[in-house]
Protein backbone atom coordinates (compact mmCIF):
# COMPACT_ATOMS: atom_id res chain seq x y z
CA UNK A 1 0.00 0.00 0.00
CA UNK A 2 3.15 2.14 1.08
CA UNK A 3 4.83 1.70 -2.54
CA UNK A 4 1.33 2.58 -4.57
CA UNK A 5 1.11 6.26 -2.84
CA UNK A 6 4.29 6.12 -2.94
CA UNK A 7 4.02 5.97 -6.59
CA UNK A 8 0.73 7.86 -6.49
CA UNK A 9 2.75 10.79 -5.30
CA UNK A 10 5.78 10.52 -7.76
CA UNK A 11 3.16 10.54 -10.73
CA UNK A 12 1.51 13.39 -9.62
CA UNK A 13 4.74 15.37 -8.91
CA UNK A 14 5.67 15.40 -12.42
CA UNK A 15 1.97 16.34 -13.24
CA UNK A 16 1.97 19.41 -11.00
CA UNK A 17 5.77 19.84 -13.32
CA UNK A 18 4.00 19.10 -16.32
CA UNK A 19 1.26 22.25 -15.61
CA UNK A 20 3.86 24.53 -14.42
CA UNK A 21 5.85 24.11 -17.39
CA UNK A 22 2.89 24.28 -19.54
CA UNK A 23 1.62 27.01 -18.14
CA UNK A 24 5.16 29.15 -18.71
CA UNK A 25 5.41 27.75 -22.08
CA UNK A 26 2.49 30.30 -23.64
CA UNK A 27 2.78 29.89 -26.56
CA UNK A 28 2.69 26.20 -27.17
CA UNK A 29 -0.26 26.33 -25.17
CA UNK A 30 -2.29 28.87 -26.86
CA UNK A 31 -1.31 26.90 -29.93
CA UNK A 32 -3.15 23.71 -28.59
CA UNK A 33 -6.28 25.87 -28.16
CA UNK A 34 -5.72 28.07 -31.26
CA UNK A 35 -5.17 25.82 -34.13
CA UNK A 36 -8.25 23.49 -33.38
CA UNK A 37 -10.23 26.62 -33.31
CA UNK A 38 -8.63 27.90 -36.18
CA UNK A 39 -9.58 24.59 -38.27
CA UNK A 40 -12.86 24.46 -36.70
CA UNK A 41 -13.54 27.99 -38.21
CA UNK A 42 -11.98 27.91 -41.42
CA UNK A 43 -13.46 24.21 -42.70
CA UNK A 44 -17.04 24.96 -40.67
CA UNK A 45 -17.30 28.66 -42.73
CA UNK A 46 -14.53 29.38 -44.97
CA UNK A 47 -14.47 26.24 -47.21
CA UNK A 48 -16.99 25.42 -49.99
CA UNK A 49 -16.62 23.54 -52.73
CA UNK A 50 -19.61 24.75 -54.90
CA UNK A 51 -18.67 28.39 -55.29
CA UNK A 52 -21.21 30.86 -56.46
CA UNK A 53 -21.18 34.61 -56.69
CA UNK A 54 -18.29 34.26 -59.40
CA UNK A 55 -17.56 37.44 -61.09
CA UNK A 56 -18.52 37.50 -64.49
CA UNK A 57 -18.22 39.90 -67.80
CA UNK A 58 -21.20 40.39 -69.98
CA UNK A 59 -20.61 40.81 -73.54
CA UNK A 60 -23.96 42.07 -75.48
CA UNK A 61 -24.52 43.48 -78.59
CA UNK A 62 -28.36 44.21 -78.49
CA UNK A 63 -30.39 45.20 -75.48
CA UNK A 64 -33.82 43.26 -76.02
CA UNK A 65 -36.72 41.68 -73.17
CA UNK A 66 -35.53 38.21 -74.34
CA UNK A 67 -31.51 39.06 -73.68
CA UNK A 68 -32.53 40.89 -70.38
CA UNK A 69 -34.27 37.85 -69.13
CA UNK A 70 -31.45 35.37 -70.15
CA UNK A 71 -28.66 37.71 -68.19
CA UNK A 72 -31.56 37.95 -64.89
CA UNK A 73 -31.99 34.52 -64.83
CA UNK A 74 -27.95 34.11 -64.74
CA UNK A 75 -27.47 36.75 -62.23
CA UNK A 76 -30.67 35.16 -59.85
CA UNK A 77 -29.23 31.74 -60.32
CA UNK A 78 -26.38 32.53 -57.58
CA UNK A 79 -23.20 31.77 -59.99
CA UNK A 80 -23.01 34.63 -61.86
CA UNK A 81 -22.16 38.25 -60.47
CA UNK A 82 -21.82 40.29 -63.75
CA UNK A 83 -19.21 43.03 -62.86
CA UNK A 84 -18.53 44.20 -66.19
CA UNK A 85 -20.47 44.90 -68.84
CA UNK A 86 -19.17 45.85 -72.75
CA UNK A 87 -19.92 44.90 -76.62
CA UNK A 88 -16.76 44.33 -77.53
CA UNK A 89 -15.68 40.51 -77.63
CA UNK A 90 -11.62 41.50 -77.92
CA UNK A 91 -12.06 42.11 -74.32
CA UNK A 92 -12.76 38.77 -73.02
CA UNK A 93 -9.63 36.80 -73.41
CA UNK A 94 -7.76 39.73 -71.17
CA UNK A 95 -10.51 39.79 -68.77
CA UNK A 96 -9.94 36.06 -68.29
CA UNK A 97 -6.42 36.18 -68.40
CA UNK A 98 -5.97 38.56 -65.34
CA UNK A 99 -8.38 36.82 -63.31
CA UNK A 100 -10.46 39.68 -63.27
CA UNK A 101 -13.46 37.44 -64.12
CA UNK A 102 -14.40 34.09 -63.67
CA UNK A 103 -16.65 33.63 -67.05
CA UNK A 104 -17.53 35.67 -70.29
CA UNK A 105 -21.23 35.78 -71.47
CA UNK A 106 -21.76 36.82 -75.45
CA UNK A 107 -24.77 37.02 -76.52
CA UNK A 108 -24.48 38.23 -80.51
CA UNK A 109 -26.41 40.99 -82.52
CA UNK A 110 -29.73 39.31 -83.71
CA UNK A 111 -29.83 36.98 -81.44
CA UNK A 112 -33.64 37.84 -80.49
CA UNK A 113 -34.62 37.58 -84.35
CA UNK A 114 -32.52 34.07 -84.77
CA UNK A 115 -34.74 33.02 -81.79
CA UNK A 116 -38.17 34.01 -83.25
CA UNK A 117 -37.24 32.37 -86.47
CA UNK A 118 -36.02 29.58 -85.50
CA UNK A 119 -32.55 29.83 -86.35
CA UNK A 120 -31.29 28.06 -82.85
CA UNK A 121 -28.45 31.54 -82.17
CA UNK A 122 -25.66 30.63 -80.11
CA UNK A 123 -25.26 32.05 -76.45
CA UNK A 124 -21.08 32.08 -75.94
CA UNK A 125 -20.04 31.02 -72.40
CA UNK A 126 -15.93 31.57 -71.90
CA UNK A 127 -15.05 30.07 -68.64
CA UNK A 128 -11.57 30.25 -66.30
CA UNK A 129 -10.71 26.96 -66.31
CA UNK A 130 -7.64 26.79 -64.86
CA UNK A 131 -9.42 25.47 -61.51
CA UNK A 132 -12.21 23.19 -62.88
CA UNK A 133 -13.94 22.85 -59.59
CA UNK A 134 -14.95 26.43 -59.41
CA UNK A 135 -16.37 26.66 -62.67
CA UNK A 136 -17.78 23.16 -63.43
CA UNK A 137 -21.21 23.09 -61.54
CA UNK A 138 -21.73 26.72 -63.13
CA UNK A 139 -21.57 25.60 -66.34
CA UNK A 140 -23.00 22.89 -66.01
CA UNK A 141 -26.29 24.61 -64.99
CA UNK A 142 -25.92 26.92 -67.37
CA UNK A 143 -28.25 25.22 -70.09
CA UNK A 144 -30.84 24.23 -67.20
CA UNK A 145 -31.45 28.07 -66.09
CA UNK A 146 -30.95 29.43 -69.46
CA UNK A 147 -33.64 27.31 -71.13
CA UNK A 148 -36.13 27.59 -68.16
CA UNK A 149 -35.78 31.45 -68.63
CA UNK A 150 -37.18 31.47 -72.22
CA UNK A 151 -40.24 29.33 -71.18
CA UNK A 152 -42.37 32.17 -70.14
CA UNK A 153 -40.84 35.06 -72.89
CA UNK A 154 -41.62 32.21 -75.77
CA UNK A 155 -44.33 30.34 -74.36
CA UNK A 156 -46.76 32.42 -77.30
CA UNK A 157 -44.17 31.99 -80.03
CA UNK A 158 -43.93 29.15 -82.18
CA UNK A 159 -40.60 28.85 -82.27
CA UNK A 160 -40.39 25.06 -81.07
CA UNK A 161 -41.33 22.78 -84.05
CA UNK A 162 -38.90 20.33 -83.48
CA UNK A 163 -39.64 20.50 -79.43
CA UNK A 164 -37.27 18.37 -78.60
CA UNK A 165 -34.13 20.60 -78.26
CA UNK A 166 -33.69 24.58 -76.89
CA UNK A 167 -34.60 27.20 -79.10
CA UNK A 168 -30.61 28.21 -79.19
CA UNK A 169 -27.65 26.20 -78.95
CA UNK A 170 -25.13 27.19 -76.07
CA UNK A 171 -21.31 26.47 -76.78
CA UNK A 172 -19.13 26.47 -73.46
CA UNK A 173 -15.73 27.50 -74.04
CA UNK A 174 -13.30 26.31 -70.96
CA UNK A 175 -10.13 28.14 -71.45
CA UNK A 176 -6.41 27.70 -70.20
CA UNK A 177 -7.46 24.02 -69.06
CA UNK A 178 -9.78 22.33 -72.06
CA UNK A 179 -9.93 19.20 -70.72
CA UNK A 180 -9.95 20.05 -66.98
CA UNK A 181 -7.23 18.29 -65.69
CA UNK A 182 -6.64 18.55 -62.41
CA UNK A 183 -2.86 18.07 -62.13
CA UNK A 184 -2.44 21.02 -64.84
CA UNK A 185 -4.08 23.81 -61.17
CA UNK A 186 -2.58 21.75 -58.39
CA UNK A 187 1.15 20.69 -59.36
CA UNK A 188 1.96 24.57 -60.16
CA UNK A 189 0.08 25.63 -56.89
CA UNK A 190 2.38 22.38 -54.87
CA UNK A 191 5.41 24.77 -56.03
CA UNK A 192 4.05 27.69 -53.62
CA UNK A 193 2.94 25.28 -51.49
CA UNK A 194 6.29 23.56 -50.68
CA UNK A 195 8.26 27.12 -50.71
CA UNK A 196 6.25 27.94 -48.32
CA UNK A 197 6.41 25.00 -45.82
CA UNK A 198 10.07 24.61 -45.93
CA UNK A 199 11.53 28.01 -46.17
CA UNK A 200 9.67 29.13 -43.37
CA UNK A 201 10.52 26.63 -41.26
CA UNK A 202 13.73 26.06 -41.93
CA UNK A 203 14.35 29.83 -41.67
CA UNK A 204 12.58 30.30 -38.12
CA UNK A 205 14.54 27.24 -36.86
CA UNK A 206 18.21 29.04 -38.18
CA UNK A 207 18.09 31.59 -35.17
CA UNK A 208 16.29 29.58 -32.27
CA UNK A 209 19.24 26.89 -32.98
CA UNK A 210 21.69 29.27 -32.55
CA UNK A 211 19.98 30.54 -28.72
CA UNK A 212 19.67 26.15 -28.00
CA UNK A 213 23.10 25.68 -28.95
CA UNK A 214 25.13 28.37 -26.98
CA UNK A 215 26.23 29.94 -30.35
CA UNK A 216 23.78 33.19 -30.09
CA UNK A 217 26.82 34.87 -28.30
CA UNK A 218 29.64 34.33 -30.94
CA UNK A 219 26.48 35.76 -33.55
CA UNK A 220 26.38 39.16 -31.36
CA UNK A 221 29.90 39.33 -30.69
CA UNK A 222 30.11 39.74 -34.66
CA UNK A 223 30.94 43.25 -35.70
CA UNK A 224 28.00 42.50 -38.50
CA UNK A 225 24.69 44.98 -38.21
CA UNK A 226 21.17 43.09 -38.57
CA UNK A 227 21.14 43.78 -41.82
CA UNK A 228 24.23 41.88 -42.56
CA UNK A 229 22.94 39.46 -40.30
CA UNK A 230 19.95 38.68 -41.49
CA UNK A 231 21.30 38.63 -45.35
CA UNK A 232 23.59 36.30 -44.47
CA UNK A 233 21.07 33.53 -42.46
CA UNK A 234 18.80 34.12 -45.70
CA UNK A 235 20.85 33.39 -48.94
CA UNK A 236 22.14 29.85 -48.18
CA UNK A 237 18.20 29.39 -48.44
CA UNK A 238 17.50 31.23 -51.14
CA UNK A 239 19.70 28.81 -52.92
CA UNK A 240 17.59 25.77 -51.26
CA UNK A 241 14.40 27.81 -52.70
CA UNK A 242 16.02 27.68 -55.86
CA UNK A 243 16.95 24.22 -56.34
CA UNK A 244 13.28 23.12 -55.33
CA UNK A 245 12.01 25.12 -57.81
CA UNK A 246 13.84 23.95 -60.32
CA UNK A 247 13.15 20.35 -59.06
CA UNK A 248 9.13 21.10 -59.00
CA UNK A 249 9.45 23.07 -62.91
CA UNK A 250 11.32 19.62 -64.11
CA UNK A 251 8.70 17.65 -62.35
CA UNK A 252 5.12 19.57 -63.79
CA UNK A 253 6.54 19.03 -67.23
CA UNK A 254 8.15 15.35 -67.06
CA UNK A 255 5.58 13.72 -64.95
CA UNK A 256 2.55 15.58 -65.31
CA UNK A 257 3.11 17.55 -68.54
CA UNK A 258 2.11 20.43 -67.26
CA UNK A 259 2.20 23.38 -70.37
CA UNK A 260 4.27 26.06 -69.79
CA UNK A 261 2.75 28.98 -72.06
CA UNK A 262 3.74 32.26 -70.57
CA UNK A 263 7.63 33.92 -70.16
CA UNK A 264 10.09 32.01 -67.71
CA UNK A 265 11.56 35.42 -66.54
CA UNK A 266 8.07 36.56 -65.15
CA UNK A 267 7.77 33.30 -63.19
CA UNK A 268 11.32 33.77 -61.82
CA UNK A 269 10.48 37.28 -60.83
CA UNK A 270 7.76 36.00 -58.97
CA UNK A 271 9.49 32.95 -57.41
CA UNK A 272 12.60 35.37 -55.98
CA UNK A 273 9.94 37.21 -54.55
CA UNK A 274 7.77 34.62 -52.93
CA UNK A 275 11.20 33.30 -51.48
CA UNK A 276 12.21 36.34 -49.84
CA UNK A 277 8.74 37.12 -48.66
CA UNK A 278 9.06 33.40 -46.98
CA UNK A 279 12.20 33.47 -45.43
CA UNK A 280 11.64 37.32 -44.36
CA UNK A 281 8.64 35.78 -42.53
CA UNK A 282 10.75 32.51 -41.27
CA UNK A 283 13.24 35.02 -39.71
CA UNK A 284 10.79 37.09 -38.08
CA UNK A 285 9.26 33.92 -36.53
CA UNK A 286 12.63 33.38 -35.06
CA UNK A 287 13.06 36.22 -33.17
CA UNK A 288 9.63 35.91 -31.33
CA UNK A 289 10.24 31.75 -31.08
CA UNK A 290 12.24 30.87 -27.64
CA UNK A 291 12.71 27.11 -28.90
CA UNK A 292 12.75 25.38 -32.11
CA UNK A 293 9.26 23.44 -31.23
CA UNK A 294 8.22 27.28 -30.90
CA UNK A 295 9.52 27.96 -34.66
CA UNK A 296 7.74 25.24 -35.87
CA UNK A 297 4.84 25.68 -34.12
CA UNK A 298 4.18 29.29 -35.53
CA UNK A 299 5.50 27.92 -39.10
CA UNK A 300 2.40 25.45 -38.69
CA UNK A 301 0.08 27.78 -37.58
CA UNK A 302 0.59 30.35 -40.69
CA UNK A 303 0.70 27.79 -43.21
CA UNK A 304 -2.67 26.33 -42.11
CA UNK A 305 -4.52 29.43 -43.51
CA UNK A 306 -2.06 29.71 -46.46
CA UNK A 307 -3.44 26.36 -47.11
CA UNK A 308 -7.39 26.80 -46.68
CA UNK A 309 -7.26 30.41 -47.90
CA UNK A 310 -5.25 30.97 -50.71
CA UNK A 311 -7.18 28.93 -53.60
CA UNK A 312 -4.53 26.17 -53.79
CA UNK A 313 -7.41 23.36 -52.25
CA UNK A 314 -10.59 24.95 -52.44
CA UNK A 315 -11.76 27.25 -54.58
CA UNK A 316 -10.90 31.24 -53.55
CA UNK A 317 -14.07 33.00 -54.94
CA UNK A 318 -16.05 30.42 -52.82
CA UNK A 319 -15.02 31.71 -49.55
CA UNK A 320 -17.33 34.70 -47.50
CA UNK A 321 -15.74 37.67 -47.89
CA UNK A 322 -13.87 37.83 -44.46
CA UNK A 323 -12.04 34.64 -45.25
CA UNK A 324 -11.25 36.25 -48.74
CA UNK A 325 -9.64 39.49 -47.15
CA UNK A 326 -7.40 37.25 -44.82
CA UNK A 327 -6.69 35.64 -47.87
CA UNK A 328 -5.66 38.58 -49.97
CA UNK A 329 -2.83 39.27 -46.93
CA UNK A 330 -1.30 35.60 -47.40
CA UNK A 331 1.54 35.53 -49.86
CA UNK A 332 0.75 32.24 -51.02
CA UNK A 333 -2.62 33.66 -52.60
CA UNK A 334 -1.01 35.95 -55.03
CA UNK A 335 1.70 33.69 -56.03
CA UNK A 336 -0.72 31.40 -57.09
CA UNK A 337 -2.10 33.83 -59.05
CA UNK A 338 1.34 34.48 -60.72
CA UNK A 339 2.38 30.95 -61.09
CA UNK A 340 -0.57 29.66 -62.61
CA UNK A 341 -1.45 33.04 -64.56
CA UNK A 342 2.10 32.32 -66.30
CA UNK A 343 1.99 28.98 -66.88
CA UNK A 344 -1.53 28.23 -68.00
CA UNK A 345 -2.78 31.51 -69.17
CA UNK A 346 0.48 32.55 -70.84
CA UNK A 347 -0.28 36.25 -68.65
CA UNK A 348 2.20 38.52 -69.11
CA UNK A 349 3.35 41.19 -66.29
CA UNK A 350 1.27 43.62 -66.91
CA UNK A 351 -1.54 41.29 -66.44
CA UNK A 352 -0.36 40.49 -62.99
CA UNK A 353 1.10 43.33 -61.87
CA UNK A 354 -1.67 43.24 -59.01
CA UNK A 355 -0.50 39.93 -57.34
CA UNK A 356 3.14 41.20 -57.69
CA UNK A 357 2.32 44.65 -55.87
CA UNK A 358 0.78 42.71 -53.48
CA UNK A 359 3.76 40.07 -52.72
CA UNK A 360 6.20 42.73 -52.87
CA UNK A 361 4.21 45.12 -50.24
CA UNK A 362 4.20 41.87 -48.14
CA UNK A 363 7.87 41.24 -48.26
CA UNK A 364 9.00 44.79 -47.56
CA UNK A 365 6.57 45.03 -44.25
CA UNK A 366 7.80 41.63 -43.34
CA UNK A 367 11.07 42.41 -43.98
CA UNK A 368 10.63 45.50 -41.55
CA UNK A 369 9.11 43.86 -38.95
CA UNK A 370 12.15 41.21 -38.92
CA UNK A 371 14.29 44.04 -38.73
CA UNK A 372 13.33 45.46 -36.06
CA UNK A 373 12.29 42.46 -34.00
CA UNK A 374 16.12 41.29 -34.14
CA UNK A 375 17.32 44.64 -33.13
CA UNK A 376 15.48 44.54 -29.87
CA UNK A 377 16.92 40.93 -29.53
CA UNK A 378 20.86 42.35 -29.43
CA UNK A 379 19.43 44.53 -27.02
Amino acid sequence: MNRVLASLSRVWAVFMKELVQMRRDRLTFGMMFGIPIVQLILFGFAINTDPKHLPAALVVEENTPIVRTLVKSLETSGYYDFVLSTDDPRQSADLLAEGKVAFVVSIPAGFTRGLIRGDHPQILIEADASDPSASSNALFLAQTILSQSLRHDLKDVTITQAGESDPFELVLQPNFNPERITSYNIVPGLLGVILTMTLVMITGMAMTREVEQGTMENLLAMPARPGEVMLGKILPYVLVGAMQTAVILIAAQVLFHVPFAGSLWVLLLGVTIFVIANLALGFTFSTIAKSQMQAMQLTFFFFLPSLLLSGFMFPFRGMPGWAQSIGEVLPLTHFLRIVRGVMLKDASFEQLHAPFLMMSLFTAAVTAIAMLRYRRTLD
